[in-house]
């Protein structure tokens, strides 16, 4: 089992979602950001570090949403959705080719990554 997280990051009442580089694992599947907990490091500081490194930015998590478990090809993920506030910074793209703010019932008219579905729901 991979343990990830993801940040499901608010600005202005919309949500961020990103576009996987098509190069990439899950290329051209928007998702919410984020990535594997390292060994011995609590989901919320993942999800600070990854955004950080992903994206840039600087972020707060607001609280725990909700959890999803998929069995990709390459392996079970348990994916962490965490709420979060976007605080600062200019976005650069090192993992994704496009990012987006939208509103979250638009969420559905988006190709998301299987695991993220389920997160996309409980927000809706």
């Amino acid at each position: 089992m991979i343990n990830v997280v993801a940040a499901i990051i608010f600005k202005d009442d919309k949500v961020l979602i990103a576009k996987r580089k098509p190069e990439k694992s899950l290329g051209s599947y928007w998702e919410f950001p984020g990535g594997k907990i390292e060994e011995g490091e609590a989901p919320e500081t993942a999800v600070i570090r990854e955004i950080k490194e992903e994206l840039g930015i600087q972020i707060s998590v607001d609280k725990y949403l909700s959890e999803s478990v998929y069995e990709y090809d390459f392996g079970t993920i348990n994916l962490k959705g965490y709420i979060c506030k976007f605080i600062s910074g200019e976005m650069s793209l090192n993992d994704h080719s496009e990012v987006k703010w939208v509103n979250i019932n638009e969420l559905k008219l988006y190709n998301m990554a299987p695991a993220d579905v389920k997160l996309a729901e409980c927000l809706v």
